[in-house]
Parts: C-alpha cells; structure tokens; sequence
C-alpha cells in the first residue's frame, strides 16, 4: 500500500450529494473506488429525474434518496446518517481530481488536522466561470476579514474532514449556503485547516451547472450581510446604533440650542424624530449586547460536541 494511502484500518467514507448527475456519476463513483480501494463511497441522490441513483448504484455506491431540495439538506443527511474516521465529501459532477484524495487524507492524518480544503486549479478556462472566481474571491476576502484567518477556496466542492468535525456541524444552511458554513463552522471553533491545490476540468458532455451566476450572485450577498449578523451581532448592531445615534445629535443638536437660548422648541416633528431615531439606537445596542450572548452560548455549545468526538487517526 502507497504511505500516501489510509491504513485499511481507518474507515474512510466518500460522501457525493448530487442532482440529475446521470452523464458524470458513474465516473465519480469509479475514480473514488480506485483513489481509495479500501474506502465507501454514499451516493445521495437529491429526487434526481433522469436516472442517476440507478447509476450510482450500478457503479458500485452506498446510494439513499434524500427529498427536501438543497444540497445543505444532503450534506446534512450524510453527515447524520454516515460513521467513519474520515470524510471525503466531493460534489457528483466529476470536475475534481479523485486522485487527489490520498494527500488530502494523509495531510489530514499527519498534521492532526480537521479540514483539508481542496483548492481548484483549474485545466480547461472553460471549467470555472470568470463570476464565480469573483465572487469566490469576494466571500474569501470577507470570511478573513470575519474572522482575521484567511481561508482558500471557500466555495470548493472537494474537501476532507475528521469525525469531529463532521459530528458536530450542525448544517443550518438547506441550499448553496452549506459551502461558506462548512468554512464558518471551522474558523469559528478555531480548528487547524489545511489546504492542498487540486485540478479542477469541465464539467463531462451532457452534465449542466446547477448555478446561476446574477441569482446566486445575489444570494451570496445575502449570506455575507446574514454571516455577519450572525456571528458579530455586536459590532453589526453596534455600526448600526452609532449610525442612528449621530443622526439624532445632528438633527437635536440646533434644536437644543435653541431651547437653551429661548426655552422654546420650534420644530416639534424634528424633536420627536431625534428622540425615536435615539430610542432605536439604544434599542440596536441591546438587540446587539443579546445576541452576542446568545453567540457565544451557541458556540461553546458546538465547541462541547467537537470535543466530545476523537481526533483524526495517525497515519500508519
């Protein structure tokens, strides 16, 4: 056996969440098996209309039918339903590298780390569209700035990750989403990520992209804005209290000088919109000091089940 290869005593678990993948899956089941002979590979295949569990199946995988839309709604039932030491989850298109995947796990094993990221160097131009680059880059420069780590590749299809990991991501996200999550959840939790660049090719002849870049353009800007609500409330109810506080001492300030020159108040309806605008500022700032307290018990709470679960096992 290569030593770039897990010991058959490590249960390794290929985990491909797919939809209507009829003309790629058959290769990415064959490429896994023969990457990782001593691996299974799980196949769940999302209400798929043109055949592919059936071809899944006949390539040789573990193959369930998951219903609810969404690739979040996959992965969450993968990682629910599935035991292993490790995990090596690929998108079921068959524009990465399978070959890849014994140094993904070595570098896991040997480094004890809990994510290996498989960055996409890109063969063919025609395999990652010039939008999806920018916003790729976009996300990744937001997530380090979230953060202060920078982060590879955050929308990758390809990565490997320990037990602990993967029993302790609650995978909120139904859709899309789950790629940026699976990254959050790791540079939350402060766990050790390793990254290792692997080619990425065209999708095969017959197999079509599920994304549409000016919509799911949008909704990327959506997750970054509900990102940062959700895991700095402070600092973004913070921004937003400060903004309404300055806006109701510029518009009370004139009126105050007014007052204390004539004790009169000319402009009754600016009054009362600097006092609301400063009742809902204070109102953010609660809102912000709340939730940051709910945060923090939320991620003690997922830091408790990553501890619970053993460490990737050393190679040998």
């Amino acid at each position: 056996m290569s030593e770039r290869e897990a010991s058959p005593r490590t249960r390794v678990a290929v985990l491909v969440p797919c939809y209507n993948e009829s003309a790629a899956i058959a290769a990415v089941v064959r490429d896994f098996r023969q990457a990782l002979p001593h691996a299974a590979v799980y196949v769940y295949d999302n209400a798929s209309s043109d055949g592919t569990a059936a071809i899944a199946e006949s390539a040789g995988a573990v193959v369930r039918d998951v219903q609810p839309r969404g690739k979040g709604n996959v992965v969450r039932r993968l990682f629910a339903d599935v035991d292993a030491d490790i995990f090596v989850l690929v998108d079921g298109d068959s524009t990465y590298d399978a070959a890849s995947a014994p140094a993904m796990i070595a570098l896991l094993q040997s480094q004890g780390l809990d994510m290996v990221i498989g960055t996409r160097s890109a063969v063919d131009p025609a395999a990652y569209r010039s939008g999806h680059v920018w916003g790729n880059r976009m996300l990744t420069g937001f997530l380090g700035w979230l953060f202060g780590q920078h982060c590879e590749d955050v929308l990758s299809g390809y990565r490997v990750f320990s037990r602990r990991y993967v029993k302790s991501f609650p995978a909120l996200s139904a859709h899309w989403g789950i790629d940026p999550e699976m990254i959050v959840h790791a540079l939350e939790l402060g766990m050790p990520i390793g990254t290792i660049s692997t080619s990425y090719r065209a999708r095969p002849e017959g197999s079509a992209s599920k994304v549409n870049t000016w919509p799911d353009g949008a909704r990327l800007g959506w997750a970054m804005v509900r990102l940062f609500q959700a895991e700095r409330p402070l600092f973004f109810y913070g921004v937003i209290a400060a903004v309404f506080a300055v806006a109701s001492v510029g518009l009370a300030a004139p009126l105050l000088e007014t007052y204390l020159e004539t004790g009169l108040v000319p402009r009754l309806p600016t009054a009362v919109l600097a006092t609301g605008l400063m009742l809902f500022a204070a109102l953010s700032g609660a809102v912000g000091l709340t939730l940051n307290t709910v945060t923090r018990g939320r991620r003690e709470a997922k830091l408790l089940a990553y501890l619970r679960e053993p460490g990737p096992p050393p190679p040998g």
